[in-house]
């Protein structure tokens, strides 16, 4: 299930992280940027490296989550030099930005927590009252709807090639299930969260049927373990399988599930985004830019554990309610992997997008959405919502 509905009574497990300035060093002035605030860097910062960015992008380099710290956004906070600090009050994080060698950027790099911690509000609708926000995560489906709404979207990166958004179910209760289908086809209960495009896309498609779906789930475990798991519920492949074994107590067993881009629904989940108006503002940055944070993506994969442990220090200091464990931090990434979550996608390349795929996500999702009352463009295409513009295609897992 989507981020935002997510809950869990799991402890959090990891000490906490020592965040450090970073030693004083001489700074001299330098090109302002286009924000006109005429950043400063320090004296060794190489400005002739190819991802130096003082001279292109705005001096803090400002990003939204779609949810609290988590692993699933763990190229952001691979970027994160050592000077990170984390901000209580407004629940977000900044430090330098740094490149996959460590080496300074020219400029700093602001994560902040999204659902609880900006009052559940859209990361569109975030991009479009905050002129200092310049990219947010942003769903395939949630860009579609954005467009309908008047505040359309660009995703410039695709970090994540699948959603993790799953149906599972107790392997105990139903040990012949494979499938969401076969889930459809036994008549299952199935508990999800209300309002959210897939579900209507499941059953629009037949999969399933209105009279087993179930929209009460909170996001919490209680339902699911007080009836035994006789429903399926929804889930996130890269989390709820390892806290329903490892870190609820009542339940305390191994969950099955099917992730729904298996039923056709192929959403790009956690695309970084920008206003559709200020792409061209921003893309002699991005130009820089999205090869870095492709090649944070990779390098987050390969040796997780700085940013895993930021991201675990930072859910803990702003105690808004959600638990974040170093265990299942360390499980996330490792469903990424074997899930595929991040990957090459349909060629070498991480990060970019299949167009044709966007193509198709547009026209399932546009009835749906349609339906509920919202005016999508007629004309929109995957070109208005996505481009490979600053992709560099020699950036892939290998």
């Amino acid at each position: 299930m989507p981020a935002h509905t997510r809950r869990t009574t799991g402890a959090v497990l990891a000490g906490s992280l020592a965040l450090t300035l970073a030693a004083c060093t001489s700074e001299e002035p330098t090109a302002a940027g286009p924000d006109g605030e005429g950043a400063t860097v320090a004296t060794d910062v190489d400005t002739d490296s190819p991802t130096y960015l003082g001279d292109v992008c705005p001096s803090t380099v400002t990003t939204l989550t779609d949810w609290m710290p988590q692993s699933e956004h763990g190229e952001l906070y691979q970027l994160l030099g050592d000077d990170a600090e984390i901000d209580t009050d407004l629940k977000r994080i900044a430090g330098t930005l740094v490149d996959t060698d460590g080496a300074d950027t020219g400029v700093r790099l602001e994560i902040r927590a999204g659902g609880p911690a900006i009052g559940f509000d859209s990361g569109a609708n975030q991009l479009y009252s905050d002129e200092s926000l310049m990219l947010t995560y942003i769903s395939t489906d949630d860009a579609v709807a954005a467009a309908a709404q008047g505040q359309p979207v660009v995703s410039v990166l695709a970090a994540k090639e699948t959603s993790p958004t799953a149906i599972m179910w107790d392997p105990q209760t139903y040990p012949d299930l494979e499938t969401i289908a076969d889930v459809g086809e036994a008549g299952i209960t199935v508990r999800y969260t209300n309002g959210l495009t897939y579900m209507e896309y499941l059953l629009a498609e037949g999969i399933l049927s209105e009279d087993q779906v179930d929209s009460s789930y909170d996001g919490s475990p209680g339902a699911f373990v007080a009836d035994g798991g006789t429903a399926a519920q929804q889930g996130y492949a890269t989390a709820e399988p390892y806290m329903y074994d490892q870190e609820i107590p009542q339940w305390g067993r191994a969950l099955e599930f099917d992730l729904v881009a298996n039923t056709g629904y192929r959403i790009y989940v956690q695309s970084l985004s920008a206003r559709a108006d200020r792409v061209e503002e921003f893309a002699d940055c991005f130009d820089r830019l999205v090869p870095i944070v492709q090649q944070a993506q990779v390098d987050f994969l390969d040796d997780p554990a700085r940013a895993n442990a930021l991201i675990v220090e930072a859910v803990e200091a702003y105690d808004l309610g959600w638990q974040y464990s170093e265990g299942l931090a360390d499980y996330s990434v490792q469903a990424q992997r074997d899930l595929g979550i991040v990957d090459n996608g349909h060629d070498s390349t991480l990060g970019n997008h299949e167009l044709d795929r966007v193509d198709d996500l547009i026209a399932a999702v546009t009835p749906i959405l349609v339906a509920n009352g919202l005016d999508v463009p007629q004309d929109l295409t995957a070109e208005d919502i996505v481009t490979n513009e600053f992709i560099d295609e020699s950036i892939g897992l290998p």
